[in-house]
């Protein structure tokens, strides 16, 4: 099977010399802003997770729980922004390659490596502290094991193909765990597989979005599309996202709470993931989830459509 990069053109030492001095950027944003961009606030939005134990278990309504996993999400934002540090640092050469990921500050020359080398370990002891000091030991725990799988994914573990998508699974995994855990509430086996089957549904067709970017624009910055090709990762992303409805299915007919009057909840899911597709599939979107979500009003209104139900079922008629 042809795999991605077959197509690409070789580019000569000489010629990827002169493109990059061709394409060096002009800092534009002061360190601040350089080092607020590179934590990449934007993706904190994956962190709502942390939440799903709050509002499955009914606790939504008691203040204490609530402050909980609102600390508990704040550990994740800070712990995530310090991997994504750390990634950069790590993908320095690589991001000054691409396109777009040269525009990032690292490699942009708008933020210096030494500045990210100290931001990083900072973010993550103050996360590691507000764990163990304000939440309890297990959220501490898994905010550690975060960050370790953090590393370990952007130091090897992305350049293997299949686990790098499932190491991103199970970062979200455990944030729903941790947030679980920080309102002493069960996670549900079922909602457990369900987060674990979205995040390989997001991990896969942003590998596909990636794979036709750099398919389209001739670059080579992410070694593991070597190792995919369209027709395969079409295939995974059928393949997860039945597994996604399916899982979810299942967990709302065995709802801890209220049992099968979750399944009200399906059809804004289902239409909030036909849509995720319909938007990388039929219109080329190549924006990142934060990017679709943040822009798109078609899947803000299935999401809100599904807060609201799932909030009066829970709350309201419960």
């Amino acid at each position: 099977m042809e795999t991605i990069t077959s197509e690409q053109p070789t580019v000569s030492q000489a010629d990827d010399q002169q493109a990059e001095a061709e394409t060096t950027v002009i800092p534009r944003r002061s360190p601040l802003r350089a080092a607020i961009k590179t934590g990449r606030p934007k993706e904190w939005i994956k962190n709502v997770f942390v939440f799903a134990g709050l509002l499955f278990s009914g606790k939504f309504n008691q203040s204490h729980e609530v402050l909980e996993a609102v600390l508990t999400f704040v550990a994740f934002c800070l712990i995530s922004s310090a991997g994504y540090f750390v990634n950069d640092l790590i993908d320095i050469d690589l991001d000054r390659r691409h396109p777009k990921k040269r525009l990032r500050p690292l490699p942009a020359g708008e933020l210096s490596e030494r500045t990210a080398m100290t931001i990083a370990p900072s973010l993550a002891l103050i996360a590691i502290a507000i764990g163990f000091a304000t939440v309890n030991w297990q959220v501490g725990l898994m905010v550690v094991g975060y960050g370790i799988a953090q590393v370990a994914y952007s130091l090897g573990l992305k350049q293997i193909v299949i686990i790098d998508v499932m190491t991103l699974a199970g970062l979200f995994i455990l944030r729903v765990a941790a947030g679980a855990s920080a309102v002493d509430a069960h996670a549900s086996e079922w909602l457990l597989l369900c987060t674990g089957m979205l995040a390989a549904f997001l991990g896969f067709t942003k590998r596909r979005q990636e794979a036709v970017s750099e398919l389209h624009e001739g670059t080579s910055s992410r070694p593991v599309l070597e190792h995919y090709s369209l027709p395969f990762l079409d295939q995974m992303v059928s393949l997860v996202t039945t597994g996604t409805v399916i899982s979810y299915a299942i967990y709302t007919v065995n709802s801890p709470l209220i049992g099968s009057q979750m399944m009200l909840t399906i059809p804004p899911v289902v239409y909030a993931i036909f849509r995720y597709l319909y938007l990388i599939y039929d219109r080329n979107d190549d924006r990142s989830m934060s990017g679709i979500i943040a822009g798109d009003r078609g899947i803000q209104g299935a999401l809100v459509a599904f807060a609201v139900v799932a909030f009066l079922l829970l709350y309201v008629f419960n």
